[in-house]
């Protein structure tokens, strides 16, 4: 599973008018992937708003992604497994939850899970280790742990994430704790082990990679797939002088992701861009509008809009 790099897409999950998943527009948005070069689909993500579905919709999501990239990866030159993977969020606070969801994702055939780190109840390092490990233990299938202390409210400190490497089910990481001394501390003691650091930042994918990481789990790949894809692999192929000028290019939209809480903006910027993707759940809201101004200045300036 060493291939999984690149530019993979956290992908939002359309919404109808009342706010029911949108199967029809999302069908869009994966030959949109397809077509683009995408990497990787990870579906049931934050950025997908997993905290506002029901365990019956992640499985119903599961389902749906690996059937319809399966029927319609052909159409795009796309070998599954090989130069495309399905990525689910299978993570919750609850390690038994996490571990139903994950055994899941193995069901569909999903090539990997992305497994937050327990949120609100605040395990200690030995409780998020013992997490992962029963995670790992129960299910035969690669994981990624994801470190976001911003929504977590819990850091998962490098000596637990290296820890949790050595395991033979775990693969690898997205780092998204913001702290680039904690990544380079992980890159430095899993290198040449097979773990794969993935970047849970798109503003953070240059020095990550550089440093030794793999790619990204990204938002703004649901708003230029393609530019993310050239990116990471110009970085990959050592080319940083192009890998510079991309980041560059592609900073102000890597930074209006998060004018207001994920996945509001970029879900107002993919209806910007074209695509039905409906509101947010509540308790989050689209972007008020004196954000959205300043998204769309960042969308013309990219001659999006």
């Amino acid at each position: 599973m060493e291939k999984i790099q690149g530019s993979l897409v956290a992908i939002i999950t359309p919404m109808d008018d009342q706010l029911q998943i949108d199967f029809e527009a999302f069908k869009t948005l994966l030959d949109f992937h397809m077509e683009k070069g995408t990497n990787g689909i990870v579906p049931c993500g934050t950025t997908g708003e997993s905290a506002t579905m029901s365990h019956d919709e992640h499985r119903q999501v599961m389902d749906f992604v690996m059937k319809h990239v399966k029927d319609r990866s052909p159409n795009f030159n796309r070998k599954l497994g090989e130069d495309l993977f399905i990525i689910p969020g299978t993570g919750s606070n609850s390690t038994t939850e996490a571990i139903e969801l994950t055994q899941h994702a193995k069901k569909v055939g999903a090539h990997a899970a992305l497994v937050i780190s327990p949120y609100y109840n605040k395990p200690t390092q030995k409780g998020i280790i013992k997490h992962f490990t029963m995670i790992g233990d129960a299910v035969d299938i690669p994981i990624i742990l994801y470190n976001v202390p911003s929504r977590t409210g819990k850091n998962v400190e490098p000596s637990t994430t290296i820890e949790l490497s050595r395991h033979e089910n775990i693969m690898g990481i997205k780092e998204a704790s913001g702290n680039m001394g904690q990544i380079l501390e992980i890159l430095q003691h899993t290198r040449n082990t097979g773990f794969t650091v993935l970047s849970g930042d798109d503003g953070m994918v240059l020095p990550i990679i550089a440093a030794g990481g793999k790619g990204v789990i990204s938002v703004a790949a649901n708003i230029v797939p393609g530019m993310m894809v050239e990116f990471t692999n110009a970085l990959l192929q050592g080319n940083y002088e192009r890998g510079r000028d991309l980041h560059y290019k592609l900073q102000d939209l890597f930074n209006v992701e998060f004018i207001e809480t994920n996945p509001g903006p970029v879900k107002y910027m993919a209806g910007r861009i074209g695509f039905q993707c409906g509101d947010v759940r509540p308790p989050l809201v689209l972007p008020e509008a004196a954000n959205r101004e300043k998204i769309d200045i960042v969308l013309q300036a990219l001659n999006l809009i």
